[in-house]
């Protein structure tokens, strides 16, 4: 049987014509600012000083990915993503960060939103978060403060972009904090930290790993794997680091946690399981050498444990 695909047009962006007496148009707000219905030129694949491309969808799932003008890819304000129609998350989201130029913005007032361009049934919003009681949190993929740079005008395009629900993840409320005393949520600033970055730039693609056994919680499966690799040049040597967090969640009532791990892991272990490939230039860049089976290896315990050479 031939395999469907999710395809979608852009959605009116929220305004009417009217005639306004002297031959032109007037554009008239219904709902939202056009701006929100039109983000920005998405993730760069020249942003580094040798091209990396967006990664490509094994044919296996390629079927699954929702299409925007005919496109799997989903452009963002400084980000782009690949969304998933059945599991209703982003396969994976690619994103650049200009550290010689970010911007501190605040996030308050702004809101989480499903994309209007996309069709609502394949996007994952509230109804999976609300409740005193529900310690699932709205998680960034593309983290906010990595996307706040350029121009204030597109650094403030950014920071609404990143609030899309396709950008979100469910996440413990203390998944960046637990995940070994927070080194998941800080291995970008790890890497500028413990590295000469050339021009201060780095591209990033992370997302979940769906895996057919993933607990269900209100009628939705919830990803206990994710995963990160950044790409960077220092001394003019393109570099290649890939990490994988796991997570084992009691998917009870409660939703209590159990435990998060951390490993460094090469670029083909991601691309085995998360069912994608990367830019071939990546995986010549990813120098780490693993002889061990993962399940063989101790995780990262702190920020000093990881190999950035």
């Amino acid at each position: 049987m031939a395999a469907t695909k999710h395809t979608s047009s852009p959605a009116p962006p929220g305004t009417t014509a009217t005639p306004s007496g002297d031959g032109q148009d007037t554009l008239m707000t219904l709902q939202r600012p056009v701006e929100e219905a039109a983000p920005g030129p998405g993730y760069d694949t020249n942003f580094l000083s040798a091209p990396i491309t967006a990664p490509e969808l094994d044919p296996s799932i390629k079927p699954d990915a929702v299409e925007l003008n005919g496109s799997e890819v989903i452009p963002y304000t400084h980000f782009s993503l690949a969304l998933s129609a059945p599991r209703r998350f982003a396969i994976w989201v690619g994103w650049n960060i200009d550290g010689a130029s970010i911007k501190r913005l605040d996030r308050r007032g702004i809101e989480f939103r499903k994309d209007p361009r996309l069709p609502a049934t394949a996007q994952v919003s509230n109804e999976l978060y609300k409740g005193p009681t529900n310690r699932l949190d709205r998680g960034h993929i593309a983290r906010r403060a990595d996307l706040l740079w350029g121009p204030l005008s597109d650094a403030q395009k950014a920071n609404r972009d990143s609030f899309f629900y396709t950008n979100i993840t469910p996440q413990m409320d203390d998944f960046n904090q637990s995940a070994r005393n927070g080194l998941w949520g800080r291995l970008e600033d790890a890497v500028f930290e413990d590295v000469e970055v050339d021009d201060l730039r780095v591209s990033v693609f992370g997302g979940p790993v769906f895996l057919p056994d993933d607990r269900p919680f209100r009628g939705v499966q919830i990803p206990r794997e994710f995963w990160k690799v950044l790409v960077y040049a220092e001394g003019g040597t393109l570099k290649c680091k890939a990490f994988l967090l796991t997570q084992s969640l009691d998917l009870t009532e409660s939703l209590d946690l159990n435990e998060f791990r951390v490993f460094q892991v090469k670029v083909s272990e991601i691309q085995d399981r998360a069912h994608i490939a990367f830019a071939s230039a990546m995986a010549t860049a990813d120098t780490l050498a693993l002889p061990r089976a993962l399940e063989d290896r101790a995780p990262l315990a702190r920020q000093a444990d990881i190999d950035w050479s």
